[in-house]
């Protein structure tokens, strides 16, 4: 199995894993709007803190049970924490802080009720796998593990009447007995105080300070008393100490899953995206950009890998059209012997009393009263899939014809690279700061959603012309396809994002910062998702898009576009979206 395939497949299992997870973390917090999103536990478009440690089992060496635990868990921190008033009370020093906060968590498990005996079971079996992969990894063989590894145990235990692990007794016996001395009135406290939040926050900020001095950390080397911090910092020193807290790597840079850059602030304006030149952008049709001859040879190419795939547009067709129609009146059926009086044969009873087809019933079929489009990624990365995914939406196309729905085939790219003539003349201008987009966009129509697949065939043959991938402008693409769907009749519309990575061209990085155009991707999808006429949806080759996408799904290319691909598309299809 090559690394491509096993990096699908583990990012396809957690993202099942999440959505069974988000689905019960709804279910005890009550809050519709939560799920999952790049490994991310998200409310809405906004992203929650890590929270805990324990509370993130990875899906290489956790159980069932442990994924349960943890949504309980971060279901109850949801609804019975506060999180404006943790914040207040919150230390402003790194290992306190997140002390503190692990305390919080020990807080709200200890209130889960008794009624519900599975939560509490699948609590306890979450932090007791954690401390044992703690312990196995080695941890606690140092004198801040083992410190750290005895406060949580002792901590959770007040809490929730839980008794500690008997396999570790031993191991932290002398630990304990040498800190709860020290700390014995902030531990009596807690338990004490659990059912009130505000209150809590006392001992347990002073616990969690007294702690981290104990550790040799020192405030100066945190944020000043009073200091806000973003969540982003927050991050980054869970991140730093993660090795004693053992907190999962995944969340900085999971695999299979791409990951959106933080950007600086871009513009001191407020003015947001912007754009420095527009004199080079073009709209493209590349098929009549290249010569006859090329186009047969490259529609000869595409044919030869469909036939070797042996897909069956057929059965796609059907299970697009049951996905994507909806039933409507088509008139009425006649001669029935059942259903509603039909007056019009009325005249027959009398002539033929015995008659009984006098009835009409109302005719309903399923109606694809939809658009489709595919918006495919010609950076250069992408080349190298290219014939795969030209073979996808292709035999897509073809299925969504005879399913009644009309279809698009679009991509993006730059004109040129690194910048090309709009960032000559950027240059030309004495390189002002921030100046924005700095690229030659350029947006190509394969097929338009007016065109038959049998007469647009020839010119599809043009997805495979090289001179195409260069860079990619993400976010402008997708407003660009968006703004095409919405002037089509169509009553449901839906635009599906074919891409392998982050939006990235490298004149416009250099200028603005890294992770300026992953943002405008975020504010350009959300903004179509919450306006809700269109349905935007991200199909990562070989990558996860969920950081961008609120409906996405990662697929395998490395071995053809068989029918397992097309089932991924179709489960897409029907993904819900979580505002």
């Amino acid at each position: 199995m090559s690394d491509r395939t096993a990096d699908v497949q583990a990012t396809r299992a957690q993202q099942r894993v999440e959505e069974l997870a988000a689905a019960s973390l709804r279910a005890l917090a009550g809050e519709a709007d939560l799920h999952f999103r790049g490994r991310r536990l998200h409310r809405g478009r906004h992203r929650l803190p890590l929270y805990a440690p324990h509370l993130h089992p990875r899906l290489e060496v956790d159980d069932e049970a442990s994924f349960r635990g943890a949504a309980d868990g971060l279901a109850l921190r949801i609804a019975c924490s506060d999180d404006a008033l943790h914040r207040r009370h919150q230390p402003a020093a790194p290992v306190a802080r997140l002390l503190f906060d692990m305390l919080e968590q020990y807080r709200v498990e200890s209130l889960a009720d008794s009624a519900m005996p599975g939560v509490r079971h699948n609590l306890r079996h979450r932090f007791e796998a954690w401390l044992a992969q703690f312990h196995a990894s080695g941890a606690a063989d140092t004198q801040r593990g083992i410190l750290l590894f005895t406060i949580a145990q002792i901590a959770r235990t007040r809490l929730t009447g839980d008794p500690p692990a008997e396999e570790t007794e031993d191991l932290m016996e002398a630990t304990r007995a040498g800190i709860v001395p020290a700390l014995g009135h902030e531990l009596a406290a807690l338990k004490a105080l659990r059912h009130d939040q505000a209150a809590f926050g006392g001992p347990a900020r002073a616990l969690a300070e007294r702690v981290a001095t104990m550790l040799g950390t020192d405030d100066e080397d945190g944020a000043t008393a009073g200091e806000a911090t973003s969540s982003d910092d927050d991050d980054a020193e869970r991140a730093a100490f993660a090795l004693v807290m053992e907190l999962p790597p995944q969340w900085a840079d999971g695999r299979g899953t791409a990951t959106a850059g933080a950007a600086r602030q871009v513009d001191a304006s407020g003015s947001g995206y912007h754009v420095f030149t527009t004199a080079y952008d073009q709209e493209l049709r590349p098929a009549a950009l290249a010569r006859p001859s090329q186009l047969r040879e490259w529609r000869e190419q595409l044919d030869r890998r469909i036939a070797a795939q042996g897909v069956h547009p057929g059965r796609l067709a059907r299970d697009l059209k049951a996905l994507l129609a909806e039933p409507q009146r088509e008139g009425w059926n006649s001669a029935q012997e059942e259903g509603l009086i039909d007056g019009r044969r009325l005249a027959q009873l009398v002539a033929r009393p015995s008659e009984r087809r006098l009835f009409r019933t109302e005719r309903i079929e399923p109606v694809a009263d939809c658009v489709l489009a595919f918006l495919v990624d010609c950076s250069g990365s992408m080349r190298e899939h290219i014939e795969s995914v030209a073979m996808l939406v292709e035999v897509t196309a073809r299925a969504l014809e005879q399913a009644g729905v009309a279809s698009e085939i679009l991509g993006f790219s730059t004109g040129a690279w690194h910048g090309g003539r709009a960032r000559r003349d950027w240059v030309q201008a004495g390189r002002p700061a921030r100046p924005g987009r700095l690229a030659e966009v350029a947006h190509f129509v394969f097929k338009d959603a007016d065109t038959p697949w049998r007469r647009a065939r020839p010119a599809l043959g043009a997805m495979l012309k090289p001179e195409l991938f260069k860079e990619g402008i993400d976010g402008e693409a997708v407003d660009w396809a968006c703004g095409r769907l919405r002037a089509r009749d169509e009553r449901r519309k839906l635009l599906v994002v074919v891409s392998d990575g982050c939006p990235m061209e490298g004149a416009t990085a250099q200028a603005n910062g890294d992770g300026w155009l992953d943002e405008h991707l975020l504010e350009v999808v959300a903004r179509h998702e919450q306006a809700g006429q269109i349905q935007v949806f991200g199909l990562g080759v070989g990558l996860d898009l969920s950081p961008w996408y609120s409906r996405a799904q990662a697929i395998d290319l490395s071995a053809g576009a068989g029918q397992a691909v097309f089932r991924d598309l179709v489960e897409l299809l029907g993904a819900r979206r979580w505002r």
